[in-house]
């Protein structure tokens, strides 16, 4: 039976954090969803930030939608409703698992920890379970475990897991080092047991890329984590966090509930090519009245029939430029698709004349082209022009993920300004633009979206 909303729920939960990126997080969390699946737990995944790959593992790992919990995106005040959310859908979680992002307190640069794991962690008053890269440490693992224990005492890091020991002699040294600060000891993985997915220019290579070999690699890290990490002390440990007593968040509350009667189809990208995309943006296009349904544009020769808008979130159409191409007809569709087009990043590559010189749709008057600079960063963005899903003045906050670049960076109608700039293209009823945004923190963005459709 699912919890009431209203009602305080006590939900076990835990965050894998750690001191900086590369200690492990990933390979950690991704095992550890897949053990406790193992054993017969409902887990529900989620990732601090705005990193759409590692959920995908996440979703493979626990067998339900991993989700997003970024403060920037959404706003403190839905982290928590939003976490209820996630573990109450389809069903019930037994526990929840919330890997981190960067180190513990990396956050929004300049603004002193928000959005961090750290910040994290508090909005959902649930203990810390830190990884440490043990590489070429010994002694000073317990001073660094210690050191991020006092930095912050409203987090509570309630043990580590020992990463990458290079052997038994090491593993008892940073035990018994640990042990000295009463910092306890859940798990130790040696470097010759370590497993990792193969990666690329924005990280790790999504889930739906590669999906027998993600099995695998799934697979070998539960086996991982059962063998090297106590679950039982886990279990244990996220069994400490206190009821949630927040209400879950509602999208039909947060649209207003149906924008109609027509329940327009729209159309949202799908497939190796277009991974990218929260899980929040099909329910809130639901709640508000349409027909969600996907269209993978690099084997769909047309739109789903009876398709009123698109959705074409991000993902990696560079590596898959050649076969987007070969798909003509799909093409042809979207340069002339007369109803409303919302594109992020790959899909404003996509929306373009050319992409690294191979053809794309030619809806709007760009080439793009890959570069050797990664623009990556939160943003501050105000609407500079009104559009199927934003008024011209509309604050949102985004971030940008990329190492593309294109010619021009904006239209005459740019769909952005931040930083004194303008950004992206807004024509005719096409919203396009490299900003990446999280549709729980303004809904009205796709309530406006279905009633655009539905005109």
């Amino acid at each position: 039976m699912s919890p009431d909303p209203a009602d305080a729920w006590a939900l076990p939960r835990l965050v894998l954090a750690a001191p900086a990126s590369g200690h492990g997080k990933t390979t950690v969390a991704t095992g550890l969803l897949a053990a406790l699946r193992r054993r017969g737990r409902t887990v529900s995944p989620h990732k601090v930030g705005p990193d759409y790959i590692d959920p995908g593992y996440h979703a493979l790992a626990a067998g339900r939608p991993g989700r997003n919990l970024d403060p920037w995106l959404v706003g403190p005040e839905r982290i928590a409703p939003l976490l209820r959310h996630g573990a109450s859908r389809p069903t019930p979680a037994d526990i929840a698992v919330v890997e981190g992002v960067m180190g513990l307190h990396d956050g929004a640069v300049g603004h002193r920890g928000y959005a961090s794991t750290a910040h994290v962690a508090r909005l959902i008053d649930a203990p810390v379970l830190l990884v440490l890269d043990t590489t070429a440490q010994g002694r000073s693992a317990a001073a660094l475990a210690l050191g991020m224990r006092a930095f912050d005492p409203a987090v509570r890091i309630g043990g580590v897991i020992l990463n990458r020991v290079g052997s038994p002699r090491h593993e008892t040294l940073l035990r018994d080092a640990l042990a000295e600060v009463g910092v306890p000891v859940l798990g130790a993985v040696t470097r010759a047991a370590e497993v990792t997915a193969p990666s690329r220019h924005l990280g790790l290579v999504p889930v739906a890329e590669r999906a027998p070999e993600s099995l695998a690699v799934v697979a070998a890290l539960a086996d991982l984590v059962e063998s090297t990490v106590d679950l039982d002390a886990v279990l244990d440990l996220a069994g400490t966090a206190p009821p949630l007593t927040v209400p879950a968040w509602d999208p039909a509350g947060a649209v207003g509930g149906p924008a109609g009667t027509a329940r327009p189809v729209v159309a949202v990208a799908g497939g190796p090519a277009f991974t990218f995309s929260y899980a929040e943006t099909a329910e809130l296009l639901a709640a508000a009245g349409a027909d969600v349904v996907t269209v993978d544009p690099l084997r769909d020769p047309a739109l789903p029939t009876g398709t009123r808008a698109v959705v074409i979130g991000g993902g990696f159409p560079e590596v898959h430029a050649e076969a987007l191409a070969g798909n003509t007809g799909l093409r042809a569709e979207l340069a002339g698709f007369d109803g409303p087009i919302v594109a992020e990043c790959a899909g404003l590559l996509y929306l373009g004349t050319a992409l690294d010189r191979v053809p794309m749709c030619g809806r709007l008057p760009h080439t793009a082209r890959m570069t050797g600079r990664l623009t990556l960063g939160y943003r501050d963005a105000v609407a500079a022009t009104d559009s199927p899903v934003h008024r011209a003045g509309d604050p949102v906050r985004g971030h940008e993920f990329h190492r593309t670049t294109t010619d021009p960076g904006h239209g005459d109608r740019p769909a952005w300004r931040w930083d004194d700039a303008a950004h992206g293209f807004v024509a005719g009823r096409v919203h396009a633009s490299y900003l990446h945004t999280h549709w729980a923190g303004h809904p009205h963005a796709a309530r406006r979206l279905v009633e655009a459709a539905s005109r």
